[in-house]
């Protein structure tokens, strides 16, 4: 018999968007819509369990983890990449992780959605509608405005072709962007001191890691114009939180839409909460049905392939084995 522990089902969606009941009928799967920070109470409630169903990067996986699951040999994720699991201690202790495939364009399409929130005061004015009030802040308009774009890759583009389409104007800057590159994305490639400088809207779409962790820190927010909005659907760590909501708090920039954070769920002690210039979304850039109903079937496909003694969409070093 296998236990599958599913975790992090926030919406408590995951049953109803795959066929579960396709799996060996001694199989047994248990969801989990509440999160657990700490590793000792983490390591308690998985310890029974032979797989566990991860949803992106929301409960890490490090070696100390691994150390204290002995019952674990499937470790699935969503998405054929997830930097918080630890794979050679996966390897280490005979784990296999699995990666499903998802859609690609919710995250570039929330983009969007927190762009117009801000520039329109859309949030605000509901908010003020809801009182009895009546037009009370003025928008701005998209064209003519100049998107700055933090990544260029394949999100980065697709936020750069709709910035198009609204008849603003693209510029980019990543490490490694290439002058050839942007300009093939429909935007224009400036460097970094620039691209904080001139973009009336930058929008990060980079992948955390160690070069990009603190990307944006005190001195590149000081470099925007008191009139811009940042937007970060990408990773929370890459921007400084705490210089942001400074800058908010003193109104240096004009706001941000913001969708991912260093901690999360957000703590409920976060100074963001308090800020009035600031739109909030819970990490939803991936989070739509489409997607889920993509993701959960692939989870079912892959723990009924590794029964059979088949590994389908193998990440580490055991998939070759």
């Amino acid at each position: 018999m296998m236990r599958v522990a599913l975790l992090d089902d926030y919406q408590q969606c995951a049953l109803g968007l795959a066929d579960w009941k396709s799996l060996d009928p001694d199989a047994t799967v248990q969801v989990f819509s509440d999160h657990i920070h700490e590793l000792e109470p983490l390591a308690k409630r998985l310890h029974t369990f032979e797989c566990v169903v991860l949803m992106r990067e929301r409960t890490p996986f490090p070696r100390a983890l691994f150390e204290k699951l002995p019952n674990l040999k499937l470790l699935i994720t969503s998405g054929r990449r997830n930097a918080s699991i630890d794979e050679q201690a996966a390897t280490d202790h005979g784990v296999q992780v699995c990666g499903t495939d998802l859609k690609g364009m919710g995250t570039a399409e929330l983009t969007w959605g927190l762009i117009i929130a801000c520039l329109r005061n859309i949030v605000a004015e509901d908010r003020a509608l809801r009182a009895g009030k009546w037009q009370t802040t003025l928008g701005l308009d998209l064209a003519g405005r100049t998107l700055g774009l933090l990544g260029l890759g394949r999100l980065g583009t697709e936020v750069a072709r709709v910035g198009t389409a609204f008849r603003m104007k693209p510029i980019a800057w990543s490490p490694n962007l290439t002058a050839a590159r942007a300009t093939a994305a429909g935007a224009t490639l400036v460097t970094k001191d620039e691209l904080m400088a001139q973009s009336d809207v930058l929008s990060v779409h980079l992948v955390l890691s160690d070069r990009t962790h603190g990307l944006v820190g005190k001195a590149d927010l000081a470099r925007m114009k008191p009139t811009a909005y940042l937007i970060n659907t990408s990773r929370g760590p890459i921007v400084d939180e705490a210089a942001l909501a400074e800058h908010l708090r003193q109104h240096k920039i004009a706001g941000a839409g913001i969708d991912v954070f260093s901690i999360e769920p957000l703590p409920m002690d976060s100074p963001y909460r308090g800020l009035d210039n600031i739109v909030l979304t819970p990490h939803l850039g991936y989070v739509t049905r489409d997607n889920y109903a993509y993701h959960f079937p692939q989870v079912v496909e892959i723990i009924r392939a590794f029964a059979r003694g088949e590994v389908i969409k193998g990440i580490n070093e055991l998939a070759a084995r």
